[in-house]
């Protein structure tokens, strides 16, 4: 009961300072009939602005209300809802996938800047409470300092880059020359996508093998009509692939429908299922290595109806695997 008469304190003070900053000078008679309370819950109010706030209240005898003697006052106070609490507890979380880079220092500053605005008393209207929900992130590589503010200077600026490349595949760093028109993020994981000098073609690398990372003096241009969702599928990955797109079409059975059909795979997906439960999906996209380890992450739960190759991929490293455990 207590906690509740609170909160309807709080509104209440809220409230009270709106209309003494506003100007329209509320006397007592008009805040009790406007709050439903007493003369003595408005004076008890009154009171507490003084007392909690500092507020400057004073009473304008000709105009028969409250004024602030220095107009500039106002109450900090928040008064956060279940839904705020939710929201700030959650972004918190998701801001995981920016673990690793200067994103991730930038919003605990900027979140630091917001805290600090804040009054020392903060009022919530919930029952909501942090430890009711968790998040189970994905484990991110480190990016080396300098790499990512670097590169979207560069892209920026327009300005060529220079830095050293170890391939996941390999132990050993390779210098690059590179021109960065696009960065992506693909589940916490940063990409950047642009022209290499050496190769003579465009490349997408990752941001977390990079070291030694300088910005040159020398310029570039992004080619006209330039669009990253012409080079990439950016409704399944970050493969940049040569190749045109083509059709997918697998077969999961009843077992997996319920996941299957309350998710969008791809925006361009066409998805029904049939009357034994099994669900068919199909769409189109050029993300093949991708696709493959997606499609062995359900095991015999799918089965691919096309492309072919996808069935020989499939089965090839079916066959590697069981030949490891042999």
């Amino acid at each position: 009961m207590a906690e509740r008469e609170d909160k309807f304190r709080t509104h209440r003070i809220i409230q009270i300072d709106e209309d003494i900053r506003s100007g329209i000078y509320p006397s007592i008679d008009y805040l009790k009939e406007k709050h439903g309370v007493s003369r003595r819950t408005i004076l008890r109010d009154i009171e507490f602005l003084r007392d909690r706030y500092n507020a400057p209240v004073e009473v304008d005898r000709i105009r028969g209300g409250y004024y602030y003697s220095d107009p500039t006052f106002a109450i900090r106070n928040v008064l956060l809802t279940e839904g705020d609490l939710f929201t700030i507890g959650t972004v918190m979380h998701l801001m995981e996938q920016y673990k690793n880079t200067p994103l991730e220092n930038q919003f605990k500053h900027m979140m630091g800047k917001i805290s600090e605005l804040l009054p020392n008393q903060v009022s919530v209207d919930s029952g909501f409470l942090n430890k009711d929900i968790s998040f189970i992130s994905d484990p991110l590589p480190q990016i080396q300092d300098g790499v990512f503010e670097n590169i979207f200077d560069a892209i920026k600026t327009k300005r060529v880059l220079k830095f050293d490349y170890r391939s996941v595949g390999s132990q050993d760093y390779k210098s690059r020359v590179f021109d960065a028109y696009h960065v992506l993020c693909q589940k916490g994981n940063w990409y950047v996508f642009g022209f290499d000098h050496g190769a003579g073609e465009t490349r997408i690398y990752a941001l977390s093998r990079f070291k030694n990372t300088t910005i040159t003096n020398e310029t570039f241009t992004i080619p006209d009509g330039f669009d990253i969702s012409k080079e990439v599928d950016l409704s399944f990955g970050i493969w940049h692939n040569k190749e045109a797109s083509e059709d997918y079409e697998l077969l999961f059975n009843k077992g997996m429908a319920n996941y299957i059909l309350e998710r969008e795979w791809h925006k361009d997906q066409k998805m029904v299922q049939r009357e034994d439960g099994s669900v068919y999906l199909k769409f189109s996209s050029n993300q093949k290595q991708l696709i493959l380890s997606w499609v062995l992450g359900f095991g015999s739960a799918v089965t691919v109806l096309s492309p072919e190759s996808l069935k020989q991929d499939v089965m090839k490293t079916a066959k590697e695997i069981i030949k490891k455990y042999k």
